[in-house]
């Protein structure tokens, strides 16, 4: 945070933050619609659901072996869940099944070509579909933007992963009842 931004009265923040409040309330709506990953669906992989795209961007974030399991824990589902998720995967030829080369016994999933084709493809959807609401955005703008969104992305994912609940709102948000 530089010093302009640390000097801001109180009422220009509380009025930033409201607005930035507002703002996620519509952007929750359209992520709530899933609006990029039902256009690569249709465009792409008229075959999946877009929980099987979440599953495919799972494995992309998990460290070590990509088991079921992991993915549940990643995608925040319980196991069974995502046991039927990889399943549809593998029966359609997107991922496949394979021995943990730290333990035979166990399997881990990947992709196979067909899936490793397939999330090129969303990928560069999902580009081309951010890049044209980005359009006419200078290059200060979309640097400034790619590093304050992660810093905002990044404290909430810090602050509210897998299983913690996070802190607790500050007091004066909270309703009061009379003792």
């Amino acid at each position: 945070m530089n010093r302009a931004t640390e000097t801001l009265p109180a009422a220009s923040k509380t009025a930033d933050i409201a607005r930035i409040s507002e703002i996620m309330g519509r952007m929750r709506l359209m992520i709530g619609r899933r609006v990029i990953s039902r256009t690569v669906i249709d465009d792409i992989a008229p075959s999946l659901e877009i929980s099987h795209l979440d599953v495919l961007d799972a494995m992309r974030r998990i460290d070590g072996e990509v088991t079921v399991g992991a993915i549940a824990d990643a995608m925040r589902l319980d196991p069974s869940r995502g046991s039927r998720l990889v399943t549809e995967l593998v029966t359609q030829g997107i991922l496949k099944r394979d021995a943990s080369q730290m333990d035979g016994r166990r399997s881990i999933l990947v992709r196979t070509e067909m899936g490793d084709r397939l999330l090129k493809e969303i990928h560069a959807t999902k580009r081309r579909l951010l890049a044209s609401m980005l359009d006419g955005w200078t290059e200060d703008e979309l640097s400034a933007f790619a590093v304050l969104f992660d810093k905002f992305v990044s404290r909430f994912e810090n602050t509210y992963s897998n299983d913690k609940g996070g802190p607790p709102l500050p007091t004066p948000f909270l309703a009061k009842t009379p003792s």
